[in-house]
């Protein structure tokens, strides 16, 4: 799927999270420790105690909203499974609240289960609508590719990786 420009591909030989949760826990670590520094703030949407517990291992801090609303305070990085919440507002409209609380070069990090080729698309034109780049789309599979092999990958998790533009920055670059 291009992004404007084009957007890497990355594959994530990670383990498939389990029935009502939104990530295996070397996801959530693969998340804080790639996209985060330590004493960030990360705002958790997820179901499950798998990023929270990858977040105080890596000496991060943790918003909770589910709990707490969003808080005051901005991130540098959120994550959230898809489908949102019955709450969370029509994507459009949760997009440009997750851009209000990112700093600027934060992410928001969305996961969707594998499966479906039309929702990525779904997803990207919502978030680049409330002012988001796309900067990534990452695979997850159980088995990691072959050097030198045809592999059929078991694909289980989309990771759709957007950024808040730094100040004054081109909202697509």
């Amino acid at each position: 799927m291009p992004g404007d420009p084009p957007v890497p591909i990355t594959v994530w030989p990670i383990p498939a999270p389990q029935p009502g949760e939104t990530m295996s826990t070397a996801m959530g670590m693969r998340l804080v420790y790639n996209l985060t520094h330590p004493s960030d703030l990360i705002i958790d949407l997820t179901e499950g105690p798998q990023l929270a517990g990858a977040i105080l291992a890596a000496h991060r801090h943790l918003q909770a909203p589910r709990s707490t609303g969003w808080g005051s305070e901005t991130a540098m990085l959120i994550v959230t499974g898809w489908p949102l919440a019955p709450d969370a507002g029509e994507p459009v409209e949760f997009f440009a609240r997750g851009r209000a609380k990112l700093l600027p070069g934060g992410c928001l990090v969305v996961l969707l289960a594998h499966g479906d080729p039309i929702l990525p698309v779904d997803v990207v034109i919502a978030a680049k609508q409330a002012g988001l780049s796309y900067l990534q789309h990452i695979v997850a599979a159980d088995q990691p590719p072959t050097r030198g092999q045809r592999t059929q990958l078991d694909i289980h998790t989309d990771v759709l990786v957007f950024a808040r533009p730094t100040e004054g920055g081109d909202r697509d670059a």
